[in-house]
């Protein structure tokens, strides 16, 4: 029995300490109508980070990266392994969806979009979310 509980105890605490290591920090902000959420993941360059605070505070930048923003909520996904801007352009798998009617929708279809696209291993993670304000 107690081999079991020790057992479990260890279980717990490995999974406590992955969560802890997977935890992303995030910056938000209001542009227009809508709330934003940038989720800094730690394979963007800092190339990428500059151009996703941009496009989270420049309305015009917001338009062309995540189109139907404006409409509902929408969310930008990219894979880790092919990047956000690599070679200064949007990666084929960088994949944003709008105008959906809530942050899971917007998030599901978003990932799953890229990770169609995407030619890295790793599955596809936010880097966006828009939300109406509110």
């Amino acid at each position: 029995m107690m081999k079991y509980l020790g057992v479990g105890v260890a279980l717990a605490l490995g999974l406590a300490t992955a969560g802890a290591a997977e935890a992303v920090k995030t910056e938000t902000g209001v542009l227009g109508s809508s709330s934003i959420t940038l989720h800094l993941q730690p394979f963007l360059t800092e190339a990428e980070v500059s151009t996703l605070r941009v496009v989270m505070t420049n309305p015009d930048a917001l338009a062309i990266f995540v189109p139907d923003s404006s409409k509902g909520f929408a969310a930008l996904a990219v894979s880790p392994d092919d990047g956000f801007l690599p070679a200064g352009a949007p990666a084929a798998s960088a994949q944003a969806i709008g105008g959906l009617p809530d942050a899971a929708s917007a998030a599901k279809d978003a990932l799953a979009a890229c990770d169609k696209l995407r030619k890295g291993e790793a599955a596809c993670v936010l880097v966006l979310e828009i939300a109406p304000k509110g």
